[in-house]
């Protein structure tokens, strides 16, 4: 199987999209302050594409930065200090949005352990059911946002845990990373994954086409695993990726056959479907468990982790469908230049296995 290149570089600054996120860009491309009024960020649309798109700027500071960025500019005062305002909305938003969610975890995750009889708001389902490749590719370029960092954000958890949490979360996350092996990191798969697409697997490239929805779901795990206050709701969220990853990686391993995506498509969510399966057990009885036998006053965190979780895929979800439902792309913004969009299937879709 091939294996794509993985650059290190960080990627470019995206265009701005508003005040707040051309405040942003400016500021980390010129080195000065940014320019924005105060009361902006308290009026702005919290899930517009001007906020999401600054506070992932913001984020992306603490992973692996911008081409022309200074790596200084991680602790800028200003910038955190801007980075602060947005994300304390965003996180009251969510928690406004979520107020009758569960309380604990027993409650948070008992829906997700079932396979509802009724999949129609399942893209996975979608996708395998009747998905092109032109979908699938939007589709990949969208998520490659998140899984080319997938594990990363995670980790920032382990040196807040202790005892069984933080060896099962030590051992999930050596699988993530591959197992010692780094042509098995998922990131890496995830990139081949890419290259079978016809897609760039560059870190980064698709981020002037990722729209504010799914932006909003990489910053949720920035969000949570940059705060230790927030560690419950991180382990959360990891947890509840686990828990519905299997079945849907299964539908979507079956959606890349019945296009003719390649072998490195189909493989990495194969791959997902019993490693994940494994994973679901170790996260939901020892990451969860472990967290909950040493810290119960978190498990309210943990439950809202999980339900902010499902709660930002299903707005991601019913735009995606949405806008394939009236003929339109999902992306923001045209592909880049040099990447072409394809307007049906390669070669027509072959029956999906059972």
């Amino acid at each position: 199987m091939k294996q794509s290149t993985l650059p290190a570089a960080g990627t470019c600054l995206p265009r701005g999209r508003g005040v707040l996120s051309e405040a942003v860009t400016t500021s980390a491309r010129t080195g000065q302050s940014p320019e924005y009024e105060p009361e902006t960020v308290l009026t702005a649309d919290i899930w517009g594409e001007d906020v999401q798109l600054a506070l992932y700027v913001l984020y992306e500071l603490h992973y692996r930065g911008f081409e022309g960025v200074a790596d200084e500019r991680e602790w800028d005062p200003d910038l955190l200090r801007m980075r602060r305002d947005l994300e304390t909305r965003f996180l009251g938003a969510l928690r406004a949005a979520l107020t009758g969610a569960p309380r604990t975890a027993e409650e948070a995750f008992a829906p997700l352990l079932v396979e509802p009889v009724d999949l129609s708001g399942s893209l996975s389902h979608r996708l395998e059911a009747t998905g092109e490749l032109w979908q699938l590719r939007e589709y990949a370029a969208l998520r490659s946002l998140y899984h080319l960092k997938e594990a990363d954000p995670h980790v920032w958890v382990i040196p807040r845990l202790t005892g069984r949490a933080k060896a099962a979360m030590v051992s999930i996350e050596y699988d993530e990373f591959g197992a010692g092996r780094p042509d098995r990191i998922h990131a890496r798969l995830y990139a081949d994954l890419m290259d079978d697409l016809g897609l760039d697997p560059r870190y980064g490239r698709y981020l002037n086409q990722a729209p504010a929805v799914l932006l909003a779901t990489v910053n949720l795990m920035s969000l949570f695993g940059l705060h230790r206050a927030l560690r419950g709701a991180l382990v959360g969220h990891f947890a509840c990726v686990e828990v519905t990853s299997s079945p849907s990686s299964r539908r979507l391993a079956k959606a890349m056959r019945a296009c003719g995506a390649g072998p490195a498509a189909e493989f990495f969510y194969a791959e997902h479907v019993e490693a994940d399966a494994v994973h679901e057990q170790i996260v939901r009885r020892e990451v969860v468990g472990g967290l909950l036998a040493d810290e119960p006053g978190l498990e309210e965190d943990i439950a809202f982790g999980c339900a902010a979780t499902v709660f930002l895929e299903e707005q991601l979800t019913a735009y995606i469908e949405g806008a394939w439902d009236q003929g339109r792309s999902t992306l923001y913004a045209p592909w880049p230049e040099g990447d072409t969009s394809y307007g049906g299937s390669a070669r027509p879709r072959q029956p999906s296995s059972t």
